[in-house]
């Protein structure tokens, strides 16, 4: 089966999307969290905690670092839960209510809090406009060709979404195919996939409103342009494939209203969509009342001939189903190990290509014949090499496969007979991304790096030559940077591979900016990348180092395991080791470091400032994962536990998460880094209360000579599919944060 650029399906295999370990992960790479069942305050309280938070606000009017905030109050309340024979009180678990009043008063007084402060800062605006250059720039992503026609996403500059755009031939002039900034007047409904019917006529389209992970389906006639009568609710984490005259997609019941950002989801159901019919008369293909925390998603091969069915969420991997259409037998279970990933590649006659970690830590490709097709039936036919090989697809009928070297990506062609062909050259460290179908005699490749925004190739297959296609133009001088790849060792003397970024001529004086960046879970590989936002930090003589922890995929599935349940903290000594060695190093020192991570990264934040304090000039958690020991019992937090373990799984285990859960402990009197916490009001994978709760603790605990805030936007989620707009403001809060408290001026560009 083959999936492309026109749709991200999370059970498969994409463009560029990481083998990660998780479904979740491999949705967006990061986690998802949700912790708001909570009913412990009565009206009297919430008016009372309002009252008290209002009072407490003032409002700062100089540019003073050092001024004293007064935060707002918050009630705390005598919640306590038992663990083993251990007491744990969690004080503020009425901020898991997100439909009370005293909640929104909360929020209300941090966020005019938060505002004040950065309204002080002096260059603030004049980031923002600097970040509005960069980003305004022409973005035009790789083309791919469905069905005679090619199309491309494209965004002008500062559109709020990028625009789907077709065209004919490769020299005719597009047109747009699909704008979704139309869907909404302020830019937060997001196309978040589509999927074209094998005849062409046909496009299905997901969205997501206000950055949830909730997806609605529509469908649109190709030809006309118009909107069909078929509307698809309450789908997550699945989108359309198509069979015949409707489609497979995956989707909860409708939750209970005034709680659809915050309900357990339980029982993911398989159902087919026949066009022209309404959502309540769709074929229940597939459900497993018996495990109703586990994701069921189908995806149907390129040719239409065969179903597979997709069952995670009971380990590190999934297994693999599989039903020819038409059939009246029920589905053939290939696979029994959640320990493993097994995901198709392309059908091709009886071939059935597959990417698997089974027996093989790094990947490898394997076949399997659809009339025979059990997992003891497999046969290798590109055995485990030793880099990782993190994509995998079928081009022109021939094997592109893409390999992680030290977390930089390389691409090599191989026949449908595992026999190597030749290695397709990339420009430097930095990662690819490929674009074309099985029968295609055409080839695109799209390259990226910490300074290159993203180039455009046009690849020979047959001569094994690049030509270069397009690129953007942007508003500053890539050869004014340069990219270093360093390796340190970890408490443990493991050697850890890590990105530095920063403006040619910097000097190691021990006194220069830093911004460390990782996330460290889930199998995830943090690749070379392009972000504007990095772009004043750097230009201003800032480093900017992305390390690639344990926990991730960068050197397979052994080092995922490193990082995860009982051996998690070896992440956080990873990090605080990329510290100790810039330090060591000359580099910078600890006044001048600014640590950052969003999700599983925000917990990595949120445990290391923790842990050392004295480290860290500077912390941004985002959107983290902040009580350990309850993160499992809201939404799907269940399907971290394969990374994370549970409180409920030992005495042990509990022990391990309180040692290092990061509102666990924070201890008074400490003083801590400069901090700003962020998170959104419609972020229904990790709750906003992780944030809240740890904020509310943080202000309580700090001893108050660094700031500490909490950023929370409004109308957005956990950061897929946010505005332009949005975005900008967001980095704009972030880095001049971050400078401001690092020391930093922003010089006129």
């Amino acid at each position: 089966m083959h999936y492309s650029e026109e749709y991200y399906a999370p059970q498969c295999m994409t463009k560029r999307t990481s083998f990660a370990n998780s479904f979740i992960a491999r949705i967006e790479l990061l986690e998802q969290l949700r912790n708001r069942n909570n009913n412990i305050l009565l009206n009297n309280l919430m008016k009372k905690v309002s009252l008290l938070m209002m009072s407490g606000l003032v409002i700062m009017s100089c540019a003073n670092k050092s001024q004293k905030i007064n935060y707002p109050m918050a009630e705390k309340v005598d919640t306590v839960d038992v663990y083993f024979g251990t007491e744990v009180a969690d004080p503020y678990r009425w901020l898991e209510n997100d439909t009370s009043v005293a909640t929104a008063s909360w929020v209300t007084a941090q966020n005019e809090v938060t505002n004040a402060y950065l309204d002080q800062i002096p260059f603030r605006k004049q980031l923002l406009d600097r970040m509005t250059t960069l980003a305004n720039y022409e973005k035009i992503g790789t083309p791919f060709k469905r069905n005679g026609k090619y199309y491309f996403y494209k965004n002008d500059g500062l559109q709020n979404q990028s625009v789907l755009y077709t065209q004919d031939s490769l020299n005719s002039e597009p047109v747009v195919f699909l704008d979704p900034n139309k869907l909404s007047t302020d830019g937060t409904v997001a196309l978040t996939g589509l999927r074209f019917s094998k005849d062409g006529k046909y496009a299905a389209y997901t969205i997501s409103r206000s950055g949830s992970d909730w997806s609605e389906i529509y469908v649109m006639d190709v030809a006309s342009r118009q909107l069909l009568n078929d509307h698809i609710l309450w789908s997550k984490f699945s989108g359309p494939s198509w069979q015949g005259d409707g489609f497979y997609y995956s989707a909860y019941d409708a939750p209970t209203q005034g709680k659809e950002f915050s309900n357990v989801n339980e029982n993911h159901k398989v159902y087919y969509h026949k066009l022209g019919t309404p959502q309540s008369s769709d074929e229940l293909i597939f459900q497993n009342p018996k495990e109703p925390k586990r994701f069921y998603s189908a995806g149907t091969s390129q040719d239409e001939r065969f179903i597979f069915l997709y069952e995670s969420g009971a380990g590190r991997g999934n297994n693999l189903f599989i039903k020819e259409v038409g059939s009246k037998k029920p589905f053939e279970q290939l696979t029994t190990d959640f320990n493993y990933q097994y995901y198709p590649i392309e059908v091709i006659g009886d071939n059935i290509y597959m990417l698997t970690n089974y027996n093989a830590p790094k990947n490898r490709i394997m076949v399997a014949n659809a009339k025979n097709p059990k997992l003891e039936n497999w046969k290798e036919v590109i055995p485990e090499s030793e880099s990782v090989l993190s994509n995998a697809e079928v081009i022109g009928g021939k094997l592109f496969l893409t390999y992680d070297k030290d977390a930089s990506n390389h691409a090599y062609v191989y026949d449908l007979n595992g026999q190597k062909l030749q290695e397709v050259e990339l420009p430097s460290l930095g990662s690819v991304s490929f674009s074309g179908n099985k029968d295609d005699d055409e080839c695109f490749y799209n390259f990226t790096s910490f300074t290159v925004p993203g180039v455009t190739y046009k690849y020979d297959i047959k001569n094994n030559k690049s030509e270069f296609y397009r690129a953007p133009k942007v508003e500053f001088n890539p050869e004014d940077f340069v990219t270093e790849q360093v390796f340190f060792p970890s408490k443990d003397s493991v050697m850890i591979p890590m990105f530095l970024t920063y403006k040619k001529g910097l000097k190691r004086d021990g006194k220069n900016p830093v911004l460390l960046y990782g996330y460290g879970g889930f199998g995830v590989s943090l690749n070379p990348s392009f972000n504007t936002s990095r772009i004043p930090f750097l230009e201003n003589g800032g480093i900017y180092a992305l390390v690639n922890l344990r926990g991730g995929n960068e050197y397979g599935e052994e080092w995922h395991v490193a990082g995860t349940k009982m051996q998690k903290q070896n992440v956080f000594n990873d990090f605080i080791s990329a510290a100790e060695y810039l330090i060591d190093d000359k580099y910078t020192n600890p006044s001048e470091i600014a640590i950052m991570g969003g999700s599983n990264g925000g917990l990595l934040v949120g445990a290391t400032m923790t842990q050392r304090p004295d480290l860290f000039q500077v912390a941004i958690p985002q959107v983290g994962v902040m009580d350990m020991l309850r993160y499992h019992k809201f939404t799907i937090g269940w399907n971290w536990a394969s990374d994370y373990g549970t409180s409920e799984d030992s005495p042990e285990m509990f022990e391990y998460l309180k040692a290092y859960s990061p509102l666990h402990n924070l201890k008074s009197g400490t003083k801590y880094p400069a901090t700003m916490v962020t998170t959104a009001d419609h972020d229904d994978r990790v709750v906003p209360a992780h944030s809240f709760k740890f904020a509310a603790t943080l202000q309580e605990a700090n001893d108050g000579t660094n700031p500490t805030l909490i950023r929370i936007d409004s109308k957005a989620g956990h950061g897929a599919g946010k505005p332009i707009s949005k975005v900008l403001e967001e980095q704009a809060d972030i880095y001049s944060f971050i400078m401001y408290n690092l020391g930093m001026n922003l010089q006129n560009k």
